[in-house]
């Protein structure tokens, strides 16, 4: 269903969604220390952020996803049926409320 938000903690649907949109792991910079991501982003080449997010390897981004229990939040398409790139994390705790409300 168009528009319709999805959630999943897989690491292979987090990638895949995102290299189809030709996204890439990131951090915002100003956040990520000598070990550690930062706060976790995808980036969107042509759409923002250049040059306050790098680039992290897929194994680091998804250490750092599990590390600080994070779900995913996405949409496969707009409402009217174009490729969307809405994405949000969210800690898994508030999808399990969510759920039982």
């Amino acid at each position: 269903m168009a528009g319709e938000t999805k959630t999943t903690t897989d690491h292979e649907t987090i990638r895949k969604w995102a290299e189809e949109r030709g996204g890439r792991p990131s951090s915002v910079a100003r956040t990520a220390g000598k070990n550690d991501a930062g706060l976790l982003r995808i980036y969107f080449p042509g759409y923002g952020a250049e040059g306050s997010l790098q680039e992290v390897a897929w194994d680091e981004f998804f250490r750092k996803f599990d590390e600080k229990n994070l779900a995913f939040v996405y949409q496969d398409q707009t409402r009217d049926g174009k490729e969307s790139r809405f994405f949000k994390f969210v800690r898994r705790d508030q999808v399990t409320r969510r759920r039982a409300a």
